[in-house]
This record gives C-alpha cells, structure tokens and sequence, in this order.
C-alpha cells in the first residue's frame, strides 16, 4: 500500500506577479526549486494565507536568483501580489520508505530568500 505524505514546502513565499492570461501554473525560483526537490511540471498545492484558499497546479521554472512567485492563468485570480502562501509537494511512499522519510522544509522572508531550512521526520 501507498500513502502519501508531504515531500517539501516552501513556507510564507511572497507571491511577485500574477498573470491571468498565461496558460497556468505557478512560476518558482529555479533556486528555490532546487533547494526544496520541486520539479519543474510537478504537481504541488498551495494555500493563500491572506484569504484561505487552496488549490492545485503545475510548476514552472523562474529565472535563478530571481525570487519569483507569479501565479498564472486561472491560478491568478486567488491570490495579489504580496500574499504570503505556503507551496506543498507531496509523494506516494511504500510502508517501508515512511520511517526513514524526510521532507524537506524551506522558510522564506518577506523577499522570498530562504532563511531555515531544514529535514524533519515522520516521529521527530
């Protein structure tokens, strides 16, 4: 059996931009991407702390170095710029994968630089 759990998150991004006539996604750092083990294509979902909503969508690599957050097409109309969201990426993981997991946790300032990073695991 498979269960899933949470792989990364990058914690309080600050969204940069939104463009409601792209064709969708969200735009991430490549850094970022990198620092967390998010793939470009890979499927994460997000939570809009400013105003609670939560959704689904794909990645897309931003410039390296950049610190852009810019949610596209549809995704653009649940959040502004300057809303802090959290970014989850979850994986499927086989009973004997659970115990020795570890997601990887990224906290970003106001400016979307990462300022804690750090593994937990499943009984820390």
């Amino acid at each position: 059996m498979l269960r899933s759990f949470l792989r990364a998150k990058l914690h309080l991004a600050r969204v940069t931009e939104t463009n409601l006539y792209y064709e969708g996604s969200i735009s991430i750092d490549t850094e970022l991407l990198e620092l967390s083990g998010i793939m470009p294509y890979e499927r994460v979902w997000i939570s809009n702390m400013n105003n609670g909503e939560r959704f689904d969508t794909y990645v897309i690599p931003a410039p390296k170095g950049s610190r852009t957050i810019g949610l596209n097409g549809p995704a653009a109309k649940k959040a502004e710029v300057g809303d802090r969201i959290v970014i989850f990426s979850y994986g499927y993981l086989s009973e004997n994968e659970i115990l020795l997991h570890k997601p990887k946790i990224i906290i970003l300032d106001e400016n979307n630089h990462p300022v804690k990073v750090y593994d937990v695991s499943v009984y820390s």
